[in-house]
């Protein structure tokens, strides 16, 4: 008994040890809680501080975004009014059908304005046979068909045998520049050039190795509304009527062909203009050409026109006065043309000239305007001539045409002599096959004759061959 109750003494004893020993690390446990607490609590302030300068980090950088965005789209907005202003002084592409071109493409031009550029490549491909000598090599004559350049020798002469020649002169190229104001005004801009070089091989280069030709101009003019200044076509000229020759010209003998300087104006149908003048001259008794450039009036030349579906009709009249020196004279001509269809696969043209001093305006000047006396007068000289052509297509890329001209001179022997010419004429008759629209193979048959007022004449046989692709 007395063991039980020592016992039952000693377990409060152990109760109250175990709960002094347990007391301690329960308070040591719970400071380590709270310590790992605040570790936590300090980090996760930590982080909410970081992720606040993150927060205002970005704001300032939406700030700065937004005002950069502001100043990009002021810089926008001012780039497209100056795009506005460039637009306005850019030629806009008119109502209708439309060019390749959106814009013209001409920094300096009007608004309103296209820009066009033209022309062909031309292939000429001859052969020549003359009775009484060669045409001269290098000059006119051998690149196209000139009445005047026709050998003419006395009984017996002997031309030779027949020569070659092949060129590429006539290729050409043009530009125009058309404008149409916000009134309506039409203004309109055209240059155009050749190769042809002044007539003469000899004139900037030679046959020898690179063939090399100067350029010739051809039509250099501007004109507003009813007004023309410039040169081109002259007013008494019709070149719409010209036939579809493989020749540069085709019947020269007796066909209006001038290009000059001008001012002319137009209203419907019809046309005046005031020409560059210029006199030609035969020597007295010998025929020796030369010129005179001492007219103080210019030539005066006016013009009707109509057309429609039966085709085109034209009637010009020339007024000119001839000077030398003191010495003067003066001229008048008239030139009537046309053309009809006869139906849809055949039409027919012609033209019809004469006149007093038309010299220069016929036949690439096969007469002289005027002639000289022994005491220096001038006499101006009759002429005339025309020519009719016929042209038939087979389908629409096989064509011919066969057409016929001749040039009458009444020249005054008493003056010029009897070594001057007195007549030209020409047949000529050609195939052309177009096997693309802009593509034409021609070969064409030529027969010319000079005559003299001696009687005596040459003759002219050529074969001409070309291939001419126009863009």
């Amino acid at each position: 008994m007395s063991t039980n109750l020592a016992s039952l003494s000693r377990r409060p004893l152990a109760v109250a040890m175990l709960v002094a020993l347990l007391v301690p690390a329960a308070a040591l446990a719970q400071t380590r809680k709270e310590k790992e607490l605040e570790a936590r609590v300090a980090q996760l302030e930590a982080q909410v501080q970081a992720l606040l300068n993150a927060q205002q980090q970005q704001a300032s950088q939406i700030t700065q975004t937004q005002g950069q965005i502001a100043q990009t789209q002021g810089q926008i907005s001012q780039t497209q009014t100056q795009l506005d202003e460039v637009r306005t002084r850019v030629a806009k592409v008119p109502a209708g059908k439309q060019p390749i071109q959106a814009q013209s493409i001409m920094a300096g031009a009007m608004p309103n304005t296209t820009f066009t550029f033209g022309g062909f490549i031309k292939m000429d491909g001859m052969y020549t046979d003359t009775s009484d000598g060669r045409i001269v090599d290098g000059s006119a004559g051998r690149l196209f068909y000139v009445p005047a350049a026709i050998p003419v020798a006395g009984a017996g002469a002997d031309g030779g045998d027949g020569y070659t020649d092949f060129h590429a002169q006539f290729s050409r190229f043009n530009f125009s520049m058309d404008t149409v104001t916000d009134n309506g005004d039409k203004i309109k801009a055209y240059l155009e050039a050749d190769m042809f070089g002044g007539g003469s091989n000899t004139f900037a280069g030679n046959e020898t190795s690179t063939n090399t030709y100067a350029l010739s101009l051809r039509h250099a003019y501007v004109s507003w509304n009813h007004w023309l200044a410039g040169q081109t076509w002259s007013n008494f000229m019709n070149a719409e009527v010209l036939p579809d020759a493989v020749d540069f010209l085709g019947p020269t003998d007796g066909v209006i062909f001038v290009r000059q300087a001008q001012l002319r104006y137009t209203n419907g149908g019809f046309s005046v203009a005031l020409e560059n003048p210029q006199t030609t001259m035969g020597a007295y008794r010998t025929g020796v050409r030369s010129n005179s450039g001492d007219s103080s009036l210019p030539d005066l030349t006016a013009k009707w026109q109509t057309k429609g579906d039966w085709g085109l009709f034209s009637v010009a009249a020339l007024l000119r006065q001839f000077k030398y020196q003191d010495e003067t004279d003066n001229g008048a001509a008239l030139s009537v043309a046309g053309k009809f269809n006869l139906g849809k696969a055949d039409d027919l043209r012609y033209q019809v000239n004469g006149g007093k001093g038309i010299g220069r305006y016929m036949a690439l000047g096969l007469g002289p305007d005027t002639v000289v006396d022994a005491d220096n007068d001038l006499h101006a000289q009759d002429g005339y001539g025309g020519w009719v052509a016929w042209r038939h297509l087979f389908s629409p890329k096989v064509r011919t045409n066969l057409y016929y001209a001749q040039a009458l001179l009444d020249n005054d022997v008493e003056y010029t002599g009897y070594g001057v010419t007195e007549r030209a004429q020409s047949w000529h008759a050609n195939v052309i096959y177009s096997p693309y629209p802009k593509l034409d193979l021609g070969a064409e048959l030529s027969w010319g004759q000079r005559q003299l007022e001696d009687d005596r004449s040459g003759d002219f046989k050529r074969i001409h061959t070309s291939v001419k692709y126009s863009f």
